[in-house]
């Protein structure tokens, strides 16, 4: 498609920031912007902006999507023709202590952004759901005809109200919104909430890793540059024939492992075997996660095709040089 101005919230972030730069690098107009809240260190946030989104030439502003005003006079000065809404309080166990942050990021920033887009010329609006609304389903792989009505964190439940929230909008004004269902990302620049990273650095540290639901529960882990590949695809896509103005797509790998096999896998490229912590299931954990992507295949021609075998090692590779540890 011709070249077009593009706005990324949640810029700083780990899926924000590659989103950002590639949409930069096939030559499209992007503006990022982030809070910089500290849930997790905001230098990680700054050196991924140095990193990825300054060598792109990608500007970043600081912004709070929960102050209307703030959201309002950017769009304004941007105009911005497509929106890819990344910026979300994450994480579901943090959720079940600070609800607050979840109200006001995923609820109040969403309506902000919805209210932005409706008064300007956005064509579309591509914003980020999670897995996570699928609850404790048990069938797996998982389908969007699924039903997705019993959430078991706050969480996952803010995540559902915004794909209820775009249906909505797109009912009553016509907007384009489409939500991604993303199935645990990981890679270079990750999050160090997110099990595979804290898993690095306790095994570096020598300290015993807490291994929830005696580490049968199995995750759908996704590689960044396969997330990347299907949202920009998404992105840039024009409207299909006979699509509804509000969709949803699984966006994952398909290939679910389980907690004790990546431990194995990742310990192993460290070259260190840990001790493990064997405990209970965790509020808001579910057993397994799977996407099924036949929907987004379909649509954009989405393909993951990295595995756990390839991505892990160009995790392991980045995360020593940012602890500024030498490879092995």
């Amino acid at each position: 498609m011709a070249s077009c101005t593009i706005l990324v919230t949640g810029a700083a972030g780990f899926i924000g920031a590659h989103v950002a730069a590639r949409l930069r690098h096939l030559g499209h107009e992007v503006v990022g912007c982030d809070n910089f809240n500290d849930y997790y260190d905001p230098a990680l946030k700054r050196a991924r902006v140095g990193q990825l989104l300054d060598a792109s030439g990608v500007p970043c502003e600081a912004l709070e999507l929960a102050d209307p005003a703030s959201v309002r006079a950017l769009f304004q000065r941007l105009n911005p023709s497509r929106v890819v809404h990344l910026a979300a309080q994450a994480g579901v166990r943090y959720s079940i202590t600070h609800p607050e942050a979840y109200i006001q990021s995923n609820l109040v920033g969403f309506a902000n952004v919805l209210e932005a887009c409706r008064h300007s010329t956005v064509e579309h609006l591509v914003y980020a759901s999670s897995s996570s609304v699928y609850g404790d389903r048990a069938d797996p792989p998982f389908s969007e005809i699924h039903p997705t009505d019993s959430p078991v964190s706050l969480y996952a439940a803010t995540k559902k109200a915004n794909e209820v929230m775009a249906h909505a909008y797109s009912h009553l004004y016509g907007q384009r919104t489409t939500g991604l269902r993303f199935f645990t990302v990981y890679g270079p620049w990750g999050r160090p909430d997110m099990a595979y990273f804290s898993f690095a650095e306790k095994i570096l540290a020598g300290k015993p890793l807490p291994v929830f639901g005696g580490g049968t529960l199995q995750r759908d882990f996704t590689y960044i540059d396969d997330i990347v590949e299907g949202v920009v695809r998404l992105v840039l896509s024009d409207v299909a024939s006979g699509a509804p103005l509000h969709e949803v797509f699984n966006i994952g790998n398909h290939q679910p492992v389980s907690v004790l096999r990546f431990i194995e896998t990742l310990a192993k490229l460290l070259g260190i075997q840990p001790a493990l912590e064997m405990l209970p299931t965790q509020p808001g954990d579910v057993t397994i996660t799977c996407a099924d992507v036949d929907k987004l295949r379909a649509r954009v021609g989405f393909e993951p095709s990295t595995s756990l075998e390839v991505g892990l090692p160009r995790f392991v590779h980045w995360f020593r040089q940012w602890k500024g540890l030498p490879d092995q």
